[in-house]
C-alpha cells in the first residue's frame, strides 16, 4: 500500500516572491535569517538537497542529494495559514481574504456580544502576548472577552481559563464562526486560552482554529472519496474544517507532531498522513525569536532519520510550507514569500524541479502517486522525479 507523509513546516519561507512589497515584505526570507543563529542545523535537510532549492546558496549544497527538490511560489493572493493550507491541497485563493487593520465593525461585534452575552476588549490589530499582557487585567475583572485580529483574515478570542472554561471559549468560536460570512468570512476563528496572573499571563496549548470550509474539493475530498486514509496531525483538520478527514491526531506543539508522525508511520494504512508542525510560526516566527525558530528547525532535522527509518519501500515523504514569518523583520506578521518542497523516497531521483509557479503541484503529485483522480490547480512532478 502507498502511503505519503506530508510535513508542512508552518511559516518556513525561503524567501521574499517578486510581488512581496505589495503585501508589505519586501526583503523577507525567513530561512536566512534563522540561518545566521549559531542554533541553526540542518544537515540532513541540505543532504536532501536544501541547500540546492533556487535562492538557497547560502545554505550548505551537495553534488549528490538525495532527494528531488525545488522553490515553489504561491498563487493565491495571501499569505495566511488557510490559504496557504488550501494551495498546498489544491484550491487556489485568487481574491484576498477579508482583513480588518482598524478592527472589526459594530454590527459583527454586537451581534458576537450578543450571542456570548458577553462584552468585548481590544477589538483591533495586536500581537496575541501583548494583547493578555494589556488587557487580561480587564478581562479578570469583568468577564468581558479579548477580541482580537492581525494582519491576517483571522478573529481570535483570547479568555482566561479560569473565567471562561476551555469548552466554552471554543462554543464562542464556534459562534464567532456562524457571524462571520459572506464579506466578513475571515479564514480562521481562533480561541486564545490564557492563563497565570497580571504581569505573568501565558497562553495555553489549548488554542484552537475553526476555519472557512474550502470553496471547493482539496485532495483530502478526492482521497476520502477514493477510499483511502487522510490521517491529519496538528491543525491540519481545523484549517480544513474538516472536510476530507478519516482521523484527526491533535498536537499542541512539534515534538508531539513529530512523535505522532512516527507512531503513524508504524502503521499500516493506505493513504496520506498530513502534518502541521505549528511551533515555528506560533512560537517563534510570530515573538520574533530568531534563535528559538532555528532551534526547532534543527531539532526538525534530527528527527528526519528517524522518519527515513519508519518508511516502506513506497512511501513518499515531502516537505514545504505554507508562508513565511521572517522572524527577525521589523513586523510580527506572516510574510509573503516561496516556500520549500522535498521530495524523498526509494523511488524517486534527485532532481531540481526549479522554481514553480504553484503550491498545488503538491496535491497534484500527491494524488498522482496515489492514484486518485484530482481535478486541482496544480501539476505533478511525478513524471520528472520517478526512477526508470
Amino acid at each position: 500500500m502507498k502511503r505519503v507523509f506530508l510535513f508542512v513546516l508552518d511559516s518556513c519561507g525561503i524567501g521574499a516572491m517578486p510581488d512581496a512589497e505589495k503585501f508589505h515584505d519586501a526583503g523577507a526570507n525567513t530561512m536566512k535569517r534563522i540561518a545566521a543563529s549559531p542554533y541553526f542545523e540542518a544537515e540532513h535537510l541540505c543532504e536532501m538537497g536544501l541547500g540546492n532549492i533556487d535562492g538557497l546558496s547560502f545554505l550548505k549544497q551537495t553534488e549528490t542529494p538525495l532527494a528531488a527538490y525545488a522553490r515553489l511560489a504561491e498563487r493565491s493572493q495571501g499569505k495566511d495559514t488557510t490559504i496557504g493550507h488550501w494551495e498546498i491541497a489544491g484550491v487556489v485563493s485568487p481574491s484576498p481574504m477579508p482583513t480588518y487593520p482598524d478592527g472589526f465593525p459594530p454590527e459583527i461585534i454586537e451581534a458576537f456580544s450578543k450571542v456570548t452575552g458577553r462584552q468585548v476588549l481590544c477589538n483591533r490589530p495586536y500581537s496575541g502576548t501583548d494583547v493578555i499582557r494589556d488587557f487580561g487585567e480587564e478581562h479578570l475583572k469583568t468577564g468581558a472577552l479579548i477580541v482580537y485580529t492581525s494582519a491576517d483574515s483571522v478573529f481570535q478570542i483570547a479568555a482566561h481559563e479560569k473565567v471562561v472554561p476551555v469548552e466554552q471559549l471554543y462554543d464562542y468560536c464556534q459562534k464567532a464562526r456562524e457571524i462571520l460570512t459572506g464579506e466578513h468570512a475571515v479564514g480562521r476563528v481562533i480561541a486564545r486560552p490564557f492563563v497565570g496572573e497580571p504581569g505573568r499571563f501565558t497562553r495555553t496549548p489549548n488554542r484552537r482554529d475553526f476555519s472557512l470550509r474550502p470553496p471547493k474539493d482539496t485532495m483530502l475530498d478526492a482521497l476520502k472519496k477514493a477510499g483511502l486514509d487522510t490521517l491529519c496531525i496538528g491543525k491540519i483538520s481545523d484549517i480544513f474544517a474538516g472536510s476530507g478527514v478519516t482521523e484527526k491526531i491533535p498536537t499542541h506543539n512539534n515534538e508531539e507532531g513529530m512523535t505522532a508522525a512516527l507512531q503513524v508511520a508504524r502503521r499500516d494504512f493506505h493513504g496520506l498522513c498530513f502534518v502541521n508542525l505549528v511551533d515555528f510560526d506560533m512560537l517563534y516566527g510570530h515573538r520574533q525569536d530568531v534563535d528559538g525558530y532555528a532551534g526547532a528547525l534543527a531539532a526538525f532535522d534530527r528527527f528526519l532519520p528517524k522518519m527515513v527509518q519508519q518508511m516502506k519501500p513506497d512511501d513518499l515523504l515531502m516537505i514545504t510550507a505554507d508562508h513565511g514569518c521572517d522572524p527577525g523583520d521589523d513586523s510580527t506578521d506572516h510574510t509573503r514569500e516561496y516556500v520549500p518542497l522535498i521530495i524523498y523516497g526509494q523511488h524517486i531521483q534527485s532532481k531540481n524541479l526549479g522554481t514553480r509557479d504553484t503550491f498545488a503541484d503538491i496535491a497534484a503529485t500527491v494524488t498522482d502517486y496515489l492514484g486518485v483522480p484530482f481535478d486541482g490547480a496544480g501539476q505533478s512532478v511525478l513524471s520528472f522525479i520517478t526512477k526508470e
